[in-house]
């Protein structure tokens, strides 16, 4: 990929045909960003997905409007409407789940965009993980057990997975992993994750509709994980937020360190002094091999059974 883009991006749709390619969230309404509600509200065509958005998103939209659901058109029904708007002159909302990064299928409506000559843009938004993660007031990044975050899906589905990237290899690393689209064989992935290293006892998120009014969060294990899906029925619009991050306390970051500094801070020389002296024996314990000593069960266990919480109406 070559070229340079300028950053004063538009917050605004421009008058001209153009297609805007909007993350909607993991399920609220309230969490679009300001700048895809004034993309909604500009657009003369809004195409949505009933089934993984929620319609209070169309709030945003004109009253003249039109208004497609398109959880039952193929990419050649969506190119009639691109085309149209080539033609028409018009503005076009597609409005996709979580962030069109991710398991969107919006490269291949891009790469459609380009052939016809109809410039496209896009507007990112909150993704499920993060929003489960929100709920659960986790971070899943933690000093010295998990700085990695591994997005990915079970293999074996309709989609083929590339050589390499099977739910054991990730699970080598031991670090915080958010699977996706995975929950119809939750027996294949709990012995997935057991196959890649993760111990039986390692925390793990159930997060169903997650920002949904049904909504539902269970906290299982490794161990569990395939008996807390299937007692629940959980076969699709599933997500797990896996590793040991999840149950970890007790750690610190260098951010508010009075011993770190950057170019707004000082630090504070005793401070300075033992941070350094901390730094010295974390580097120690990961030259031995124990440098995620953290995990042991006493920092990592979230219990033998399941904790499950779930959103009022």
């Amino acid at each position: 990929m070559t070229g340079q883009r300028q950053g004063n991006r538009r917050t605004q749709p421009e008058g001209h045909a153009k297609v805007w390619f909007v993350g909607a969230g993991p399920g609220a309404a309230d969490l679009l960003t300001l700048r895809a509600v004034a993309v909604i509200a500009a657009a003369d065509i809004v195409i949505w997905a009933s089934s993984l958005v929620q319609a209070e998103v169309l709030d945003h939209a004109r009253a003249d409007a039109q208004i497609v659901d398109s959880a039952a058109l193929p990419l050649e029904d969506v190119r009639a409407l691109y085309e149209r708007a080539l033609a028409e002159d018009l503005v076009v909302a597609r409005i996709h789940s979580g962030d069109p990064a991710l398991w969107g299928a919006v490269q291949e409506q891009r790469e459609l965009c380009d052939r016809l000559g109809l410039p496209h843009e896009t507007v990112p938004g909150v993704s499920a993980y993060s929003a489960v993660a929100a709920l659960a007031a986790r971070e899943l990044t933690v000093p010295e057990l998990a700085q990695s975050v591994i997005l990915t899906r079970l293999g074996g589905g309709k989609t083929p997975m590339p050589a390499g990237e099977e739910i054991a290899e990730f699970a080598r690393h031991g670090t915080t992993m958010a699977v996706f689209l995975s929950a119809a064989r939750s027996g294949q992935l709990q012995g997935e994750l057991l196959d890649g290293g993760y111990p039986a006892d390692t925390p793990v998120l159930v997060a169903y509709r997650v920002t949904w009014p049904d909504e539902l969060l269970v906290e299982c294990t490794v161990g569990t994980l395939a008996e807390t899906v299937r007692a629940r029925k959980l076969w699709k619009h599933t997500l797990f937020l896996i590793g040991p991050a999840l149950a970890a306390s007790g750690t610190r970051s260098h951010l508010y360190h009075p011993g770190h500094f950057h170019e707004h801070r000082r630090a504070r020389p005793q401070a300075r002094r033992e941070l350094r002296t901390a730094d010295a024996a974390a580097r120690g314990r990961a030259q031995a091999g124990d440098g995620r000593g953290a995990r042991g069960p006493e920092k990592q266990s979230a219990g033998a059974g399941t904790e499950e919480r779930e959103a009022g109406p």
